[in-house]
């Protein structure tokens, strides 16, 4: 009879599968919140296990190329644009990275709404910005002037500061519209309307992956035997007694295994199961620039992870939180978890992720009860006719 914790919540993996001697529970703790996007660890992971190239697809919607976890794509980084109202969360320009104050002018230099700044490429010592003087009525020069009509109200001309003083230029075509003739502003786009109107655009970077549950559906439901909890706690395919079936691909709340089209064998993240084993890093971790993606013993993991998401609540960051950390959630806890900066929807991860394996002992109950059922009926039908 097997443990009826077996199917739900916390408990270590590796030892309920049956290793006697299992060393600590290995897993991932991805911080998205120093990731790069550079994509390392996708390569990284082709090259050592051999995963096919999956091209350069030209999605039309981001310039995340891969697109999901596939069965020739075991990491994934994924490109999340968010163009949103600068205000969404905390008001811009209150405060330093250092928490201190910030002076009334500096905001307004800033916020692109103050007089003369200077500050700009190509803008001498006390112009004004770009936003400055795009918001005023008429034509003005570099320092804010008013530009003058040419000659006979023709087109109109500018005094340029020169080495002796200022230099008249023709501006062209004579229109009563404002005229910028500096370098491009250093702000972003988006910032020139004033903080009100301001918008910001942004990249959410994550590195996705296999989460290697502590119930893994995927397992339950393989036929085979395929798919094997290893003594390290991850959940492995073994390619080569793989039928086809896929009944690991729609048993997975996480949507993580696929096909390879030209076999219809299943595939995904081993946690580098042959590098473990040798006591090396995983390539991908290995592979990191940024230690976005650190690898180590499950429950130091989630101990960093906790520390990283306080500092950036103290930081002004509180829309930090983790993401499959919990060992009481609907899959037990994932051997690789993240850190979010927004809800997991936004990163196409569920909610509220559920084993679906989790509800069988109940299915069974009621089934059982119902053949019962059936058979009870079945024979008073027969006693009660024969009477």
């Amino acid at each position: 009879m097997p443990d009826p914790n077996s199917l739900y919540g916390p408990l270590d993996p590796a030892p309920d599968a049956g290793w006697s001697t299992a060393p600590p529970r290995m897993g991932f703790f991805t911080d998205t919140s120093v990731c790069i996007g550079c994509k390392a660890c996708e390569v990284a992971c082709k090259e050592w296990n051999g995963v096919p190239g999956s091209g350069l697809d030209l999605l039309g919607m981001s310039y995340d190329n891969t697109g999901a976890l596939t069965a020739n794509s075991w990491r994934h980084v994924a490109f999340i644009e968010q163009p949103r109202p600068a205000r969404h969360r905390t008001p811009p320009f209150e405060g330093t990275p250092t928490d201190g104050p910030v002076s009334a002018a500096s905001a307004a230099v800033a916020a692109g709404t103050s007089g003369r700044t200077g500050t700009e490429p190509g803008l001498p010592t006390g112009a004004p910005s770009a936003a400055a003087r795009m918001a005023r009525g008429g034509p003005t020069d570099v320092l804010g002037a008013p530009i003058a009509a040419g000659p006979g109200g023709g087109r109109p001309i500018a005094a340029v500061p020169g080495d002796n003083g200022p230099i008249a230029a023709d501006l062209g075509d004579g229109s009563s519209g404002p005229q910028f003739l500096g370098m491009p502003g250093a702000q972003p786009p988006g910032r020139g309307a004033g903080a009100e109107g301001r918008t910001d655009f942004r990249w959410l970077m994550m590195s996705d992956v296999c989460k290697h549950c502590t119930h893994a559906a995927c397992l339950d439901v393989c036929p085979t035997g395929s798919l094997f909890r290893t003594e390290f706690g991850t959940v492995v395919v073994q390619e080569d007694i793989c039928n086809g079936c896929g009944y690991c691909i729609s048993a997975c709340p996480y949507g993580v295994i696929d096909q390879r089209k030209d076999d219809g064998r299943a595939w995904k993240c081993t946690l580098c199961y042959d590098r473990l084993g040798a006591g090396m890093t995983p390539a991908c971790a290995q592979a990191c620039p940024t230690e976005s993606i650190q690898y180590g013993p499950l429950d130091e993991l989630r101990e960093r992870a906790a520390t990283r998401v306080a500092t950036l609540h103290e930081r002004g960051v509180p829309e930090a939180r983790l993401y499959g950390h919990d060992p009481n959630d609907g899959v037990g806890g994932d051997g690789a978890f993240f850190l979010l900066l927004d809800e997991p929807e936004v990163y196409g991860l569920p909610p509220d992720p559920i084993v679906t394996t989790r509800d069988l002992p109940a299915m069974w109950k009621r089934a059982g009860l119902a053949a019962l059922a059936m058979a009870a009926a079945t024979v008073a039908a027969f006693v009660g006719g024969s009477s």
